[in-house]
């Protein structure tokens, strides 16, 4: 702030503080919807009694102007210290900015002490009426037409001796005059960034698979109206890119391959070519386009695994052998990530000399698929590389693609995870795999929705993985998947199936692994869409579809169930509200009462009906029987009727 010294005019009086949403106060935008309506607020104050007015000022990407919403102050006790207002976010995806502006309503002022004046019976006021005469002067200037007209009358009937004062208190001259505002003494808060991301960003259900268990990108792309069928909003690929012939692994992860072994798509890179290239097994170029037309045709994006490393014959090791990592003897160090190894792999090292070519040779393989379509990337392992690179690179695409997503395959530390989000990454992976317990889902799920993290924070609550077989569904077997299924699908916007968890795959290499038996990171399976699960895939995302609740993670409340084996919670979004309870006990019948509480807004008595079933109950207020049964039903996902 300038100094008085330095100033023509003096420093505002008006203070601004603690704008929100903001994530490290401003360092980090938060993160929104195409569509979202925005939510803001802040501290507006000024030393004295005059009376202050505020607006919410935005600016969608693109545009010079700014735009204004009204705010108004939300907290009495503190004198209305607090001011609260609104916007849509209801442009382009990219980033938006806005800020507080507030000024000194000098008629409000002044009408507010004259008002406490007449009630408390002062009778001589042609001072005050005097003072109120410049005023609206001043704001006649400031108009035009009937309106200055209207307000110069007013002035004119203040300055007749023995003028009612009642004249100046009338509502509808003071709703007049707040529409030609004074803002000559007025401040701005500082300017925060919102991302304003697809509602893909946000909401949407992943299938994975890997093409060459489904007859390539050909026979992928055949498959496409029934994924569609199901639901799904997202295809999600492994890596498609041919494959290295040195250190291939052999079924199971073994050391030797035979000579049938396919190896694993994540030894990226062989004398058909490294990152932009397509393995010849799966097709062709022309067979990306292909299938992301016909993705298109049917709603979906593509989303294709972005992994940042290399097999011994790809060819970037001739051509840039400096972004590698070597020992000291010469050798290449092989990826790892202890007890894991992978012989098949290198990693390339951000740390060389070139890393600002390393760096812009990784920008160009994404922006060479987005060229092909891709709009959506499932990064692997982005936590093993450095938050800066993540930070220029996402910031390099959506300064030209503001509408790719990027989802960060990172189960790692939680402040990790945390700053994968800020430096950029649309969506995370979760720790869901591993939360079983009602407390344990209670406790993490209420933090990610009640918590700071709910500002730039989206989960993608995957079921399984190619990596991660768990225990629950290993020891559960069959009952245990629709259990994890209804609680993904209900409890995260977003949620992912790889593909074998609908027909209950759940045999582990060894005992104590989370890797799956016979794995498809190494061999080709021959799988078809007709697992027994899929019915219940259907139902849930239409039902994730039809119901806003389900689609935010905003507006989330666990409820009491008296059985810890029971997890009961609510979500709402407006007048829409979904009531969800699951057995996670897989093995045992489970009965509890399922407390609704007044504070959720619902009528004391309440039909709902059970989505999964289209089932019809009545509920109310208070405690609720329900009874569920393994193998039989899993859970209720009900929708409260209203209407």
């Amino acid at each position: 702030m300038p100094s008085a010294a330095s100033s023509q005019s003096p420093p505002s009086r008006i203070r601004i503080e603690h704008p929100a949403p903001a994530v490290d106060a401003g360092r980090v935008p938060v993160k929104r919807t195409v569509g979202d309506v925005l939510q803001v607020s802040a501290d507006v104050f000024r030393d004295g009694h005059e009376t202050l007015r505020a607006v919410a000022r935005y600016r969608p990407p693109g545009e010079r102007r700014w735009r204004e919403a009204p705010m108004r102050p939300i907290d009495a006790h503190e004198d209305g210290v607090r001011w609260a207002g609104e916007f849509p976010l209801d442009g382009p995806v990219g980033t938006w900015r806005w800020q507080v502006l507030a000024w000194v309503d000098r008629f409000g002022s002044w009408r507010e002490e004259l008002a406490r004046k007449v009630a408390a019976g002062q009778e001589d006021l042609a001072g005050e009426l005097s003072e109120g005469v410049l005023v609206l002067r001043d704001a006649a200037a400031r108009t035009k037409g009937e309106v200055r007209r209207r307000i110069e009358a007013v002035a004119a009937a203040l300055e007749q001796p023995g003028a009612d004062p009642q004249v100046a208190l009338d509502p509808v001259l003071a709703a007049l005059l707040a529409e030609h505002p004074d803002r000559s003494e007025q401040n701005c808060g500082e300017a925060l960034d919102v991302l304003a991301d697809p509602v893909l960003a946000r909401f949407g259900a992943w299938y994975e698979l890997f093409p060459r268990s489904w007859g390539g990108l050909k026979g992928v792309t055949e498959q496409v109206p029934a994924i569609a069928d199901l639901g799904f909003d997202v295809l999600y690929v492994p890596p498609i890119h041919p494959i290295g012939r040195k250190n291939r692994k052999g079924r199971n992860n073994s050391l030797v391959a035979g000579p049938d072994d396919p190896g694993s798509p994540y030894a990226i890179g062989a004398k058909e070519g490294g990152h932009t290239a397509v393995h010849p097994e799966l097709g062709t170029i022309e067979d990306v386009d292909a299938l992301v037309a016909e993705l298109d045709r049917h709603g979906m994006k593509l989303a294709l695994d972005f992994a940042i490393q290399c097999s011994a014959d790809h060819p970037w090791l001739e051509e840039h052998p400096e972004w590698f990592n070597r020992r000291p003897d010469g050798t290449l160090k092989y990826a790892e990530n202890p007890p894991k190894k992978y012989q098949d792999i290198y990693n390339v090292n951000f740390d060389c000399e070139d890393w600002r070519g390393l760096w812009q040779a990784l920008l160009d393989v994404v922006r060479f698929w987005i060229g092909h379509g891709v709009r959506v990337f499932r990064v692997d392992n982005p936590h093993t590389k450095p938050l800066p690179f993540w930070e220029w690179l996402i910031g390099e695409v959506r300064r030209t693609d503001p509408d790719v997503i990027f989802l960060a395959e990172a189960f790692t530390r939680r402040r990790v995870m945390q700053a994968l989000a800020k430096a950029g990454f649309q969506q995370s992976y979760t720790y869901f795999t591993w939360k079983n317990s009602r407390w344990e889902l209670q406790e993490y799920f209420t933090e990610l929705a009640t918590s700071e993290e709910r500002e730039y924070f989206r989960p993608n609550a995957f079921v399984n993985t190619p990596d991660i077989l768990s225990e629950y569904l290993q020891v559960g077997g069959p009952p245990a998947f629709p259990v994890r299924l209804i609680l993904a699908a209900t409890l995260s916007p977003s949620y992912g199936v790889y593909s074998g968890f609908e027909s209950f795959e759940h045999t582990p290499v060894r005992p104590g692994s989370e890797e799956y038996l016979d794995s498809e990171k190494y061999e080709a399976h021959d799988r078809r869409l007709d697992g027994p699960l899929l019915p219940m895939v259907r139902t849930l995302n239409r039902a994730r579809r039809d119901n806003p609740a389900l689609q935010h993670l905003e507006g989330l409340t666990f409820l009491e169930t008296h059985n810890d084996a029971l997890v009961a919670y609510a979500k709402r979004r407006g007048d829409n509200v979904v009531i969800t309870v699951v057995n996670v006990d897989f093995t045992n019948t489970q009965e509890g009462l399922v407390d609704v509480p007044w504070e959720l807004g619902l009528p004391p008595a309440f039909t709902v009906t059970d989505l999964l079933t289209v089932e019809r109950f009545d509920w109310r207020i208070g405690g609720n029987y329900v009874r569920l049964s393994p193998g039989e039903r899993a859970g209720h996902v009900l929708r409260v009727d209203t209407r």
